[in-house]
């Protein structure tokens, strides 16, 4: 369909399957589930793939769920379940809302779990990664107008990162698509949506890593094997993979990393000594599914003076205090940066490293170890946590 038709539609519903999980701890299930149409400056968007990023894992431990008296204010309940999983995805454009300006049914798009206004100071001054409408996305109805689109019987449902991609069809905000090419490839695009581009960015852009750098990437998953990729696109040197689980540090050493091993300490006596003489890492970059407080003084253990420490990993919500040696942090004159989606713009990000995979200069295929159905969602979270995963699909 040519740009500029538009297919509004409003009233009605759906049927459709989605994952969910239910309550704290509780395993992710599929339900069939009842969507909307899509109202004002919404869309519809048929499903191809949903990657299944480790942050899903967050909201069923409930790391990443806020304090009750918040969810009461923005939900009208204090959980955040029943909530359907899923912040990475890509598919096909059903139908549009009115006020709808820049996507028409037929359009490729790419999920983004930061969403952009285009119009907040961040997004004016070129950080849509810190759109003020990202304050709205943990949990709530539609950010369009505040009424719920999902429904499990009478039961409005919560969506990760107000998408929900383990789901058949989704109701989003314009504000959470980019729009791609169509000839570039719906899994890549999955995967570049989070994981690949926060890692990419947390080496490029946050962690600032120049031509002859030592980079260290503690973590070697998803959004490691974008850090370690990154790295080696800005020109380091050296990258040091390194990761409890071996096959994920031969996956690495595969795709941009130089050297690998099994822990800092590991890092800190038998890589870094020889081949920085004593300096440590430039860079030190903490893609781990869930960090902890020690890991960041063992990851800033391993920085040089004058190096970046950059915390990509999500820590439990409550998690409040950080073991650190101030001394040697200030005296090494050491800087710890957070980054979210590697702080790079999801529109310029997501096309910008799916051109790359396009032309064979970003390794995105290689790392999805199985394809599942979206019944098969837990037995996939299973599997990452068994580490037979780098990275797992939904494929719909």
């Amino acid at each position: 369909m040519a740009f500029g038709a538009r297919n509004y539609t409003l009233g009605g519903s759906m049927q459709v399957k989605a994952a969910i999980v239910s309550e704290l701890n509780g395993p992710w299930h599929t339900e069939v589930i009842e969507i909307d149409e899509p109202h004002a400056n919404e869309v519809k968007v048929k499903m191809a793939f949903s990657g299944m990023c480790h942050s899903d894992e967050h909201l069923r431990t409930g790391d990443m769920s806020a304090d009750p008296a918040l969810l009461e204010i923005l939900t009208g309940r204090d959980t955040m379940y029943p909530i359907i999983g899923g912040h990475e995805g890509s598919g096909i454009i059903e139908s549009v809302g009115p006020n709808v300006t820049s996507l028409a049914p037929g359009d490729h798009v790419a999920v983004s779990f930061i969403p952009s206004c285009g119009k907040c100071e961040y997004c004016a001054s070129g950080r849509q990664y810190i759109c003020d409408m990202g304050a709205g996305t943990l949990a709530g109805p539609m950010m369009s107008d505040g009424t719920w689109r999902h429904h499990l019987g009478d039961v409005d449902l919560n969506r990760m990162a107000q998408l929900g991609t383990f789901s058949e069809y989704i109701v989003v905000h314009e504000a959470s698509l980019v729009k791609i090419e169509p000839w570039y490839d719906l899994r890549a695009a999955a995967l570049i949506s989070c994981g690949i581009s926060t890692g990419f960015g947390s080496a490029v852009s946050r962690g600032g890593v120049k031509p002859g750098d030592t980079v260290a990437v503690i973590g070697c998953g998803g959004v490691g094997s974008g850090a370690i990729q990154g790295a080696a696109h800005a020109g380091a040197r050296a990258v040091i993979a390194i990761d409890t689980n071996q096959s994920k540090v031969d996956r690495a050493l595969k795709i941009g990393a130089t050297h690998g091993c099994a822990t800092t300490l590991d890092a800190a006596f038998t890589i870094l000594p020889e081949l920085t003489m004593g300096k440590n890492a430039d860079v030190t970059i903490i893609t781990v599914g869930v960090l902890t407080s020690e890991l960041v003084e063992q990851a800033r253990s391993i920085t040089a003076k004058g190096g970046v420490i950059v915390a990509t990993s999500i820590a439990p919500y409550n998690q409040t205090s950080v073991d650190i040696n101030m001394f040697m942090f200030s005296m090494y004159n050491q800087e710890l940066r957070g980054t979210v989606f590697g702080s790079e713009s999801p529109r310029i990000q997501i096309p910008r490293l799916l051109r790359l995979h396009h032309e064979g200069k970003l390794v995105i295929d290689e790392l999805v170890t199985k394809e599942y159905t979206i019944d098969e969602v837990q037995q996939g979270y299973d599997d990452l946590e068994s580490g037979k995963n780098v990275r797992g699909v939904v494929r719909f």
